[in-house]
């Protein structure tokens, strides 16, 4: 069975920008799509503009926008983004008040998704519920991406870098024999990098081995969007 890589991008910002379109021309020039999560509001600091542009271009090139949870405070000294784990124990009438608002702000950015990843990658049972109700076809949690529609889950673990200098190394090392272990095993590659991650040479240069490694052993670059939309596979 072939792999299916794909690749995400969180903390856009106009903080980051620079960071975030230089990834996006090192994966165009290997043909891999960007899955990009944007966050709707970040508090104390407004999207411009130039925001808004990059991301409607990165659509239009080919790559995918995920809703990435809601509210995340934003650190205006240190220019960083906090997520906290927003989705992660709601219930589903409190996702759902969250969710409205996320969408109201949105489609005053002009931007659209179907697709959601809640911060830290963890979503209660009442959020899915929620998403279902406002109409999301795809929720990716820790453990795979889950197709609000009929049910199945696609497994397979998110792989990214924890936090602290002292075990980074470890982190870059991991990733990149994670993702050569699943693609030797035909399975689901799922990497995430925040662009607080690409601010250090270590961290991005094990992001970019991770992905050579994956495609040498012929991994099939994908969206998350579009996962769903090839053959039922890894199914719960």
């Amino acid at each position: 069975m072939t792999a299916q890589l794909m690749v995400s991008l969180s903390g856009i910002s106009a903080w980051t920008l620079d960071r975030g379109a230089g990834l996006s021309d090192e994966l165009a020039a290997r043909g891999v799509p960007l899955s990009l999560l944007f966050a709707p509001r970040i508090a104390g600091a407004d999207q411009p503009e130039a925001v808004l542009a990059w991301v409607r271009g990165q659509q239009a090139a080919g790559n995918a926008l995920l809703q990435h949870g809601y509210d995340h405070p934003a650190d205006t000294r240190t220019r960083t983004i906090r997520r906290r784990a927003e989705f992660a124990s709601l219930p589903a009438h409190e996702a759902k008040l969250r969710l409205t608002a996320a969408g109201a702000t949105m489609e005053r950015l002009g931007l659209a998704t179907d697709a959601f990843v809640p911060p830290r990658w963890v979503a209660s049972p009442g959020t899915l519920l929620a998403l279902r109700h406002k109409g999301f076809s795809l929720c990716a949690d820790l453990m795979g991406a889950r197709d609000l529609r009929t049910g199945q889950v696609h497994r397979g673990r998110v792989q990214g870098f924890g936090f602290g200098e002292r075990v980074e190394p470890w982190w870059c090392f991991a990733l990149v024999m994670g993702a050569s272990r699943a693609a030797r095993r035909g399975q689901l590659i799922r990497l995430a990098v925040d662009t607080a991650d690409l601010s250090r040479s270590g961290p991005r240069q094990a992001l970019l081995d991770a992905i050579d490694i994956a495609l040498h052993h012929d991994a099939t670059p994908l969206t998350y969007p579009a996962l769903l939309k090839r053959q039922p596979a890894r199914a719960a």
